[in-house]
């Protein structure tokens, strides 16, 4: 079965109307530019269409990343609600069976874990997919360059790190067990793989499509610890994000400079925004357990160090020392 069909299949088989990638209406844009170049002057060569084609560069793209923002938008709400409602506890998740937020079993929390996270993947693959047609079409590398900018204005959906904790809270919970009801299963596995002592996320889609998502630390080069994720979707150590932040883990991330820049894409200001990962940190604390007391001695002398500095500047600062 053909990828369009299958995804669109997917779409309709959805209890709620969510927003996707309009395969039928990119293809057909992609068809009229096709048509329009072959009807140009026969000194005109097709392959010169990404330079020069108003219908691609003005509706082509413009549509997609509506669609991407869109999806990406959906996925992010949705995802910080469950996660909210999964790591609620004592009076808090009794307020929110009390507004309804807590509907259904915990069962039912975690297919709909499953069904966000297919819902992700079988997305970024429909517009991976999109993109490579156009350049096929068009004989050109314009679809990926679109890649890059979207990822650079943090509109591709993998980068969301909401993916990242409901992949690890997948995992946590086994929810590979649960089967849908309403849609087939349109990823086989998420787990956790180490190649070369490296950890990353792996999620199998179709059994031939494989999305990994890299758990080192680019700062310390290591295996994330205590993960934080940056508003521009990188993954650091806490306290490693808060050294290239220049402020001390006492301080914490909101009180850095909006100037201090990503220490991965040099971005400024993603810092404040910044997301705790603890599905993930519960994920690697049990997988990765003999490095994890190792970090957390270590991270414990630092913070007492860093406690004790802060504490004797304060009183320097109050004797105007």
């Amino acid at each position: 079965m053909k990828f369009c069909k299958t995804y669109q299949e997917y779409m309709q088989s959805q209890e709620h109307e969510l927003p996707g990638v309009g395969f039928k209406n990119l293809k057909k844009i992609m068809k009229k530019c096709s048509r329009d170049c072959q009807s140009l002057n026969d000194s005109v060569d097709i392959r010169t269409c990404p330079n020069q084609c108003p219908v691609c560069d003005g509706t082509f793209f413009p549509s997609l990343l509506d669609e991407m923002s869109d999806i990406m938008g959906c996925f992010n709400q949705r995802a910080q609600k469950v996660l909210e409602l999964h790591l609620a506890s004592g009076f808090k998740k009794y307020f929110l069976m009390l507004k309804g937020k807590l509907r259904g079993n915990h069962t039912a929390l975690i297919q709909e874990d499953k069904d966000l996270v297919t819902y992700a993947l079988i997305n970024a693959t429909a517009i991976r997919k999109i993109l490579k047609k156009y350049d096929k079409i068009h004989y050109s590398k314009q679809g990926q360059l679109f890649k890059s900018q979207v990822q650079t204005m943090h509109k591709e959906i993998l980068q969301s790190p909401w993916l990242c904790e409901l992949v690890a809270l997948h995992i946590n919970l086994n929810a590979t067990k649960v089967k849908s009801k309403k849609a087939p299963a349109f990823f086989d596995v998420c787990y956790l793989t180490f190649k070369d002592e490296k950890p990353s996320l792996t999620c199998e889609l179709f059994g031939s499509i494989k999305i990994d998502i890299d758990l080192t630390c680019s700062v310390c080069l290591d295996t994330v610890f205590d993960p934080i994720a940056l508003t521009c979707g990188h993954i650091f150590c806490y306290s490693c994000a808060c050294s290239a932040a220049s402020v001390t883990i006492v301080d914490g991330l909101k009180a850095a400079d909006p100037r201090e820049k990503c220490p991965l894409c040099r971005e400024r200001g993603v810092y404040e925004g910044a997301v705790h990962l603890e599905e993930l940190n519960i994920l690697l604390a049990q997988s990765c357990n003999e490095y994890w007391m190792e970090r957390l001695q270590m991270e414990r002398v630092e913070r007492v160090k860093q406690m004790k500095e802060y504490w004797e500047a304060q009183c320097r600062a109050a004797m105007g020392v």
